[in-house]
């Protein structure tokens, strides 16, 4: 049961939204930006950096919605169980896997961060915009994981209902609600 009177029925990040409408728009907007819109990493690579920050802040609605999503990019689950358990072992790329580096020392304090980690990230391809986006990604997905439970959100365990929504957000984006 959520912490205050958010709208029954609606899963995590949606009661919220729903409780107030006037910040879910910039919250929605700045997730589409993120993770929908054209960008140099792919859908799938943001979804992974978004999925990897919720596990490690243990956010089960939000590593689990975008999970799905990084499976309806990515075709199939294994890629993200992977990049959940030991992103350094995950058969991605060597720049994603530079780059979910740096959104681990983001999740855990910005300042974490160092001129080697953005080295690394940079000696492997990824651009400024990529290394801006993935600490901005990792930022904003502490405050999205942060927001679902600190408001106590009803957090549904129907992977059904998950990959409804994870194949919803890859083809729609974050504008507009999955329910």
């Amino acid at each position: 049961m959520a912490h205050i009177a958010i709208p029954e029925g609606l899963p995590g990040i949606s009661g919220g939204f729903a409780f107030r409408p006037e910040t879910a728009k910039p919250m929605r907007e700045l997730a589409n930006i993120l993770l929908h819109e054209s960008n140099s990493l792919t859908m799938g690579e943001r979804e992974l950096i978004a999925t990897y920050v919720s596990s490690r802040n243990d956010c089960y609605f939000c590593q689990t919605s975008h999970g799905a999503a990084a499976a309806a990019h990515l075709g199939g689950d294994d890629v993200v169980q992977r990049v959940r358990t030991d992103f350094e072992s995950a058969p991605v790329t060597a720049k994603l896997k530079a780059l979910l580096a740096i959104a681990g020392k983001v999740q855990q304090d910005g300042k974490l961060v160092t001129a080697e980690d953005v080295e690394r990230a940079r000696r492997e391809g990824a651009s400024d915009i990529e290394i801006h986006d993935t600490v901005l990604i990792a930022a904003a997905f502490c405050m999205y994981n942060r927001y679902v439970d600190g408001l106590g959100t009803w957090q549904p365990r129907d992977p059904s209902m998950y990959a409804q929504m994870g194949q919803h957000l890859a083809e729609h984006g974050y504008l507009k609600s999955s329910r």
